[in-house]
C-alpha cells in the first residue's frame, strides 16, 4: 500500500516532457517506422516549448485547442501532425497510469483539403525531357512503383533483385517487391553507369541525394517544362505517386495491393483521375 502511494505520488508530479521522453524510450516508439520517429523528433521542438514544463495530468482539451489555434496560424498541416503525436503519447501514458485521460480526444483537427492535382501524360513527358538522368530515373521509379520520394532516394543497389525492386515504405513499414516491367528495367538501367553499389539515385558527384538537393533538381526540370508548355506547373514530385495509382487499371482493392496502402480509403486519396460515367441514352 505504501509502495503504491509512493508510485502514485511520482506519477502525479510528472511533467509532459518526462512523459514524452518515456514514450520515446518505449518499445511502442521503437516499433514505429523510421520516418514516423523522425516526425516525433521534429514535433517535440514546438510541443515541448509550450507543454514541456506543464504537469501532464493538468493539460486539458481547452489547452490543446488553444495550441492548435495558435499553431494553425502558421501551419494547419503541422498543427494536425503535432496533434496526432501528442494524442499518441497521451494514449500510451493513459494505458500505463501516468495520466487520467487523453486531452486530445474530442479536440478537432483542422479540415485537410484533399489534393486533387493529377499530372497529365503531356506534363510528365515535358518534365522528363527537361530532367537530369538521375531525376528521370527517380521519376520513373516513383511513378511505376507508386513510391514516395524518400523511399526512392534511400534505395540501394541491394534492393534491386532478380524478381523486382524491394521497397519497404518508410512511412508505413509495408514491404513489397515491385515486379519488373520493361519500362522499370529501363529506368534502373539509367543508373547502372554510376556503379552498382550504394545508392541507386546519385548526384553528379556519386553521392546520395539529400531531399533538398533532389527537390531543387526536380523544380528546375518542372520550371523548364512549364516554359515549354507555356504555363507554370504546380505539381510536386509526390504527385507522381498519385499519378501511378490513378493510372493503374483496376478496382480500389487492386490499387491498394499495387500501392501498398493499408486501407482502401487511403488509396482513394491518391486516385485523382476523373472517372468516366455512363450517360442516359434515351430517345425523345
Amino acid at each position: 500500500m505504501a509502495y503504491e502511494k509512493k508510485v502514485e505520488g511520482r506519477k502525479n508530479r510528472i511533467t509532459f516532457t518526462q512523459l514524452w521522453r518515456k514514450f520515446l524510450a518505449s518499445a511502442d516508439y521503437a516499433d514505429l517506422a523510421p520516418r514516423t520517429q523522425k516526425d516525433y523528433l521534429a514535433h517535440e521542438k514546438y510541443i515541448l516549448a509550450v507543454f514541456g514544463d506543464a504537469e501532464a495530468k493538468a493539460i486539458k482539451p481547452e489547452h490543446i485547442r488553444r495550441y492548435m489555434d495558435a499553431r494553425g496560424q502558421k501551419s494547419r498541416v503541422q498543427a494536425n501532425h503535432e496533434h496526432s503525436s501528442m494524442s499518441r503519447v497521451f494514449r500510451w501514458s493513459y494505458q500505463r497510469g501516468y495520466v487520467p485521460g487523453n486531452p486530445c480526444v474530442g479536440v478537432d483537427k483542422f479540415p485537410k483539403p484533399q489534393r486533387d492535382r493529377y499530372i497529365t501524360d503531356e506534363e510528365y513527358r515535358a518534365i522528363y525531357n527537361n530532367a537530369t538522368p538521375a531525376v528521370r530515373a527517380a521519376m520513373e521509379i516513383a511513378y511505376l512503383c507508386a513510391a514516395r520520394v524518400s523511399d526512392v532516394l534511400k534505395m540501394n543497389w541491394n534492393q534491386i533483385l532478380e524478381k523486382g525492386i524491394f521497397i519497404q515504405q518508410g512511412k508505413t513499414g509495408v514491404k513489397q517487391i515491385k515486379s519488373w516491367t520493361d519500362r522499370l528495367r529501363d529506368a534502373v538501367e539509367i543508373c547502372r553507369e554510376w556503379g552498382e553499389e550504394g545508392p541507386v539515385i546519385r548526384t553528379m558527384y556519386g553521392e546520395r541525394y539529400s531531399y533538398k538537393g533532389f527537390n531543387e533538381a526536380w523544380r528546375k526540370a518542372r520550371k523548364a517544362a512549364g516554359d515549354d508548355l507555356g504555363r507554370p506547373l504546380d505539381c510536386t514530385f509526390h504527385d507522381l505517386k498519385a499519378k501511378g495509382i490513378s493510372d493503374y487499371e483496376g478496382t480500389a482493392k487492386d490499387k491498394q495491393k499495387y500501392s501498398g496502402h493499408k486501407t482502401e480509403s487511403q488509396v482513394l486519396v491518391y486516385d485523382r483521375k476523373v472517372k468516366m460515367s455512363p450517360t442516359l441514352d434515351r430517345k425523345r
